[in-house]
């Protein structure tokens, strides 16, 4: 995250990621920072224990340009929700913008159909 969030309840799911202070619209909110975000092969994921499988379902995506990797987020970026609109644009691959102005306080939400390809396939699966 290239901006102070902190993490607290969701009225989305569980958690979520906040903002810890105002964010205007078009501000670079998040960048893939190979120093802090991992890229793990799918071989590893598969030979993983199933409580690091779990883990992974729950907070890594399918890496949109790396075939065959997931990435998993060691900031709190790993804990932001999916919005049907959301405040942020995902839609270039390796970063994103706020789309409005976020408002301290504000839970920041993204569409997770805008990096992971299968997602709105799977959700509706599931649904």
């Amino acid at each position: 995250m290239l901006i102070r969030t902190y993490v607290a309840a969701s009225a989305i799911e569980g958690v979520g990621v906040f903002a810890a202070e105002p964010i205007r619209k078009g501000a670079s909110i998040w960048r893939l920072d190979p120093d802090f975000d991992r890229l793990i092969p799918m071989e590893r994921y598969e030979a993983a224990p199933s409580h690091l499988r779990e883990l992974l379902d729950r907070y890594a995506y399918p890496s949109p340009d790396r075939p065959g990797f997931m990435v998993y987020e060691v900031d709190n970026g790993r804990f932001m929700n999916h919005a049907e609109r959301p405040n942020t644009d995902f839609s270039q691959y390796g970063g994103a913008i706020a789309t409005r102005d976020i408002a301290a306080g504000e839970e920041i939400t993204c569409d997770y159909g805008e990096f992971f390809e299968d997602f709105e396939r799977l959700h509706l699966a599931t649904a």
